[in-house]
């Protein structure tokens, strides 16, 4: 049996390591885990920045992943703690955005100012219980290569925004996103698709 094993079977081991890692009232990687582990388990890409001050809430034991020729602004949040956070090459997390995971945004894609992503609900089904004390509902965003959204946009659990797709500014994107479309308002509603004969932006 391996040692994964051996943490995930033993309750008290499980939660010793954990407590080694981050505490446990105030969820965040220790100094000595920012330090020593992530630079070791974490990918950065060649010509990728992370702007300071930014808080990178990132934990080995899921995977963050920053590509090539990418950027994250000053005052942004990533947290990869329930799930991966995977940047892509040349992708841009604008100034002050939110990104938590499961995440995943492919080459090219980018965010403007103040975005909220993730792709997580705390549960509440149980109507006794602090949904805070409930099953996480994990639905991974995604965001395909050269799709932008546009600053203040929220974009909820499990939703994917197609090859270049434009997200207007303060949308809320609550369903699919197909590629090559126009979408704007709350809930956000396409408004306009390119096609590709004309090579024009059409509205719908």
């Amino acid at each position: 049996m391996g040692i994964k094993e051996r943490i995930k079977e033993n309750q008290k081991l499980r939660d010793f390591v954990m407590w080694t890692i981050s505490p446990r009232k105030r969820p965040r990687p220790r100094l000595w885990i920012k330090l020593m582990v992530n630079p070791f388990v974490h990918k950065k890409g060649r010509g990728s920045k992370i702007r300071r001050p930014s808080r990178m809430d990132l934990f080995p034991y899921k995977n963050f992943h920053l590509g090539a020729d990418s950027t994250v602004e000053s005052y942004c949040v990533i947290n990869n703690g329930a799930g991966d956070v995977i940047l892509g090459d040349r992708v841009r997390v604008g100034i002050g955005s939110v990104i938590i995971g499961p995440v995943t945004m492919g080459n090219g894609s980018g965010m403007g100012q103040h975005v909220f992503l993730s792709g997580f609900n705390h549960g509440f089904a149980d109507g006794e219980k602090n949904s805070s004390k409930q099953e996480l509902d994990m639905r991974p965003v995604v965001i395909e290569e050269e799709a932008h959204i546009g600053a203040n946009s929220v974009v909820v659990p499990g939703v994917t925004i197609g090859k270049r797709s434009q997200i207007g500014a303060g949308s809320v994107v609550t369903k699919d996103v197909p590629p090559f479309s126009v979408v704007v308002g709350n809930p956000a509603r396409v408004i306009k698709r390119y096609n590709h004969e004309t090579k024009k932006w059409e509205k719908v």
